[in-house]
């Protein structure tokens, strides 16, 4: 019942998009993996059979249309009931993540997972089903995981913080831009391997990621559409807020009371790209933490 009440209280709060993810992935494998160790018990994997592949995101186009729901449920999905497969992705997703949420708040976070995802998949079904050598070499099943997503998350952090470092162990600090150049470089070459398919929903999410944030320093969020969609279906689960206004003739308006428009977090954003985090004023610094809260 701890348990049931911890991830209660983690779903109800508003501004851990990242641990939301998580969560659900986890949740997601959990009931997979559990489901598989009974299939095979009781030497039935009809009904395992029937849940875990209708996750799965299919290489042919005619039978995508026949489960479009995978568009969304692969990337939640990941391989039973070995646990490498989803462990490497949360690993990713929780470090690059967070440099995500903190600069660019919680909403950003979630589109980018959402839309890296949906650009994997797109990527995944124009090779599989219009280019001769994928099309010869189709897998028998077809995809799962959260990969694409975490490769747009991985991307957007490297394209916004490029001089950021990660200290790796055995390696010592490595600038992010270099890490996400490296995993870029790895799924170029299996794109034509054994996971051809995986590798290929890398790079289109890497290709969303980095997109996205070009997109944005221009002052367009391609975002809104699903941060749209989210503040829709919080609206209907959320009990109704009464606001305070405050008039501009107060006494104790000032220009810190006005939200911060996207020219001037773009500038921020500019800043932190050139010279760091800490070369932020306090202001700038709280600035940029307001605009977040709000996404």
């Amino acid at each position: 019942m701890n348990l049931l009440e911890d991830l209660k209280y983690q779903f109800r709060q508003k501004e851990n998009g990242l641990t939301k993810i998580i969560l659900i992935n986890v949740i997601v494998y959990l009931i997979d993996t559990i489901l598989w160790v009974f299939s095979r018990g009781f030497e039935n994997m009809s009904l395992f059979n029937l849940i875990y592949f209708n996750q799965h995101i299919p290489p042919i186009f005619t039978n995508f249309l026949h489960k479009p729901w995978t568009l969304f449920t692969y990337f939640f999905s990941h391989d039973v009931p070995g646990p490498f497969h989803i462990l490497g992705n949360m690993l990713g997703l929780y470090w690059f993540g967070r440099l995500i949420t903190e600069y660019l708040g919680n909403r950003r976070l979630i589109s980018l997972y959402i839309l890296g995802g949906i650009a994997g998949a797109v990527i995944y079904l124009l090779l599989y089903n219009f280019v001769p050598y994928f099309i010869q070499h189709r897998p028998a099943i077809g995809m799962v995981g959260a990969s694409a997503s975490v490769f747009a998350i991985t991307v957007a952090a490297a394209t916004l913080l490029p001089e950021y470092y990660f200290h790796l162990v055995f390696i010592g600090p490595v600038k992010i831009k270099y890490i996400a150049a490296f995993f870029i470089l790895i799924s170029f070459i299996g794109s034509v391997g054994m996971n051809a398919g995986g590798n290929l929903a890398h790079l289109g999410g890497a290709l969303l990621g980095y997109v996205f944030i070009k997109q944005l320093k221009n002052g367009r969020d391609l975002g809104k559409p699903i941060s749209a969609v989210s503040e829709f279906i919080n609206k209907l689960f959320t009990r109704r807020k009464f606001k305070v206004s405050y008039r501009s003739s107060d006494k104790n308006f000032n220009y810190e009371d006005k939200e911060p428009d996207q020219k001037e977090i773009d500038a921020i954003l500019d800043k932190i790209s050139k010279s760091g985090y800490s070369s932020l004023t306090k202001r700038e610094k709280e600035r940029l933490f307001r605009a977040s809260s709000k996404k």
